[in-house]
């Protein structure tokens, strides 16, 4: 499981989410000239992913070896990376979504929480969190036999427990339930404009980019949680289990931990949803680009 399905999962992701990524950031830059709230959360949000990306090369080499070792330092802060890039996604899109509803309640943005100024606050915010709320998890990742373990196989089993359940109830069921109530505010405000049909057209982007996100949510970071508690779990002296369970519950842990991290080949695709022309500019300024780079032909 690790060295065909890990690297090979996250070889795809290293894959594609360098080229949206890089996409989104090129746009970003090259096109984007005022930039609004929603803006600079998607722009942290891709910051995490690359911060995330640059990891996946020495993963992917250390799983399709096998056998190789790295330093404890190395280990945990790339452990570190990978769950700062998950817990920060799960915040900047809650705010994308809680921004998202704003927007439509105050089009003309005289609400205080789409000044740019709160945007930035926030953002600096979210990193600062995700840094303290991650922090005890260098007390539990080590390495085993010269391998860098994933943080759920190592540590102290019980302490290890306790923290992980914390930290999915303040990282990620914490923001789901505020991304649920704005989902909901959300589809009650279109439900109250449905009669004005072009109010309706214009909110659609809007709508789909916190289904999206719940989505986002459901399927790729609801089952990690669960089999990392699980097989934290698993590891306690006090659950009696055969060689054969154990076995199955790190195989179904393995297989979910890809998953969660897919988000960030996910991501860009959120940046063609926000509005602001961004896709029809993006566009554009590639293909300007490529006919610079092309020479004419008669």
């Amino acid at each position: 499981m690790q060295k065909y399905y890990l690297s090979t999962m996250y070889s795809f992701e290293f894959i594609f989410g360098i080229i949206g990524n890089s996409l989104v950031v090129f746009g970003y830059i090259a096109c984007l000239k005022n930039w609004k709230s929603g803006n600079i959360y998607l722009f942290n949000l891709t910051l995490s992913d690359f911060a995330f990306l640059c990891t996946l090369p020495s993963l992917v080499s250390s799983y399709s070896q096998g056998a190789e070792s790295h330093e404890i330092v190395w280990c945990q802060v790339n452990r570190f990376l990978l769950h700062a890039n998950l817990y920060t996604s799960i915040l900047f899109l809650t705010f994308i979504s809680v921004d998202r509803y704003v927007l439509m309640k105050y089009p003309f943005r005289n609400h205080f929480l789409l000044k740019k100024k709160m945007a930035i606050f926030f953002s600096i915010g979210i990193w600062i969190v995700v840094i303290l709320e991650l922090s005890p998890m260098f007390l539990f990742i080590r390495t085993k036999a010269g391998k860098c373990t994933d943080y759920g196989s190592s540590g102290n089993a019980v302490h290890s427990l306790i923290y992980s359940m914390s930290l999915t109830l303040v990282g990620f069921l914490i923001p789901l339930c505020v991304m649920c109530f704005f989902y909901m505010k959300t589809l009650a405000f279109l439900k109250s404009r449905s009669e004005q049909l072009t109010s309706a057209v214009t909110l659609e982007k809007p709508l789909t980019l916190v289904v999206m996100a719940m989505c986002i949510f459901s399927v790729l970071f609801t089952p990690y949680h669960i089999m990392r508690n699980v097989r934290i779990a698993s590891r306690l002296q006090t659950w009696k289990l055969s060689p054969c369970a154990r076995d199955r519950i790190q195989v179904a842990y393995i297989v979910t931990r890809p998953l969660a991290f897919l988000n960030s080949v996910i991501d860009p695709i959120f940046y063609f949803l926000m509005g602001d022309h961004f896709r029809e500019m993006l566009l554009s300024k590639l293909l300007h680009i490529f006919k610079r780079l092309t020479p004419c032909h008669r």
